[in-house]
């Protein structure tokens, strides 16, 4: 099957939907098929991939490409780089990863147009809360995460009690959880927390840490990726994700899952899918609410091994080759 991906978004641009995307596109191959990808992200060094990337194409190569696919598959609707399907007829299957709405909930018209282009795709939703909110029929199929990557490491202590993951950003709550931090001082907990990311609130946090008299247990220590990442997360007992906004999926709960770290995430949208079994939610933006669930689980660290427990069973369903066969049936079918 050729299978032409349009992703806006690819590496070198980091996110949950440059994972998605690399890790299907790859499995595809692995699978036999041939992968053309077409990105908007302009490349900045000379990585190769086993499949054909097309930055940035002119309208000409991207009407070409068109012909060539025998299907269309974009992440997350793209109107930007749907429009050939307007003179080639080729079917069109998306993955939905986000919720297609501004930030404060309202539609705007472009999300509107994508909501109506639903109807004429096969689609497919990361997650069940995602599925809900389109407006026509939508196959769940959750998103994969690296398991080459992510696995626990007995030989590394797992000395440290919580570790955030993410964009520095307003959105994923980093602040909320320094604020959680306050509230358990006051309780007598004092438990020592690691920052992973970087992003334009990080002089801000850090200044919010200073202020809270949080230094001795706060740790800044950037972007980290690959087998670094997976090593700091290996050295943590909890993963807290305390994102604002309702987070469509929630690949860093996977992850966090796969190298042995119980999850404490917010509750609205499809993070607690990504959470399943192992782990905890609270309300998204209560400080208070994070603080009592993360205390619980410090004052009674019993609770820690039966909710590793669930692991294996849970990431069984997202491994790379597990989600790739759920893709592939659906493509071959909608293909035929």
């Amino acid at each position: 099957m050729k299978i032409l991906i349009y992703s806006p978004l690819f590496y070198p641009s980091i996110g949950g939907v440059e994972t998605v995307v690399s890790i299907l596109a790859h499995e595809f191959c692995q699978d036999g098929h041939e992968v053309r990808l077409v990105s908007q992200t302009q490349e900045t060094d000379s990585k190769i991939f086993p499949f054909s990337v097309i930055r940035r194409p002119s309208p000409a190569q991207l009407l070409e490409l068109a012909r060539w696919c025998d299907l269309y598959f974009q992440c997350n609707i793209s109107l930007k780089g749907i429009w050939p399907l307007l003179l080639v007829h080729k079917p069109l299957a998306t993955t939905h990863q986000s919720w297609y709405c501004r930030l404060d909930n309202r539609l705007g018209w472009q999300d509107y147009l994508k909501r109506f282009v639903t109807h004429f795709a096969t689609n497919i939703s990361a997650s069940q809360a995602l599925a809900e909110r389109l407006p026509a029929a939508s196959t769940v199929i959750p998103n994969p995460y690296r398991e080459d990557i992510f696995f626990t490491r007995p030989e590394i202590s797992r000395s440290r009690e919580l570790v955030f993951l993410g964009r520095l950003v307003s959105d994923k709550g980093a602040d909320l959880l320094l604020e959680a931090l306050v509230a358990l001082r006051a309780t007598g907990l004092t438990p020592k927390l690691t920052l992973i990311g970087s992003g334009p609130e990080e002089l801000k946090l850090k200044q919010q840490a200073q202020a809270q008299g949080l230094e001795a247990q706060v740790e800044f220590v950037g972007s980290k990726t690959g087998r670094e990442l997976a090593e700091r997360l290996n050295a943590h007992q909890i993963l807290v994700v305390p994102s604002r906004w309702l987070e469509p999926f929630g690949i860093v709960a996977l992850e966090g899952i796969a190298c042995g770290c119980v999850i404490v995430g917010s509750a609205g949208g499809g993070l607690k899918e990504a959470i399943g079994p192992c782990g905890l939610t609270f309300a998204n933006g209560d400080v208070q609410a994070l603080a009592r669930v993360i205390a619980d689980l410090l004052l009674q660290p019993e609770q820690l091994a039966s909710y590793r427990a669930g692991a294996a069973s849970h990431l069984s369903r997202h491994t790379k080759a597990a989600v790739a066969k759920a893709y592939l049936e659906i493509f071959e079918r909608i293909v035929q």
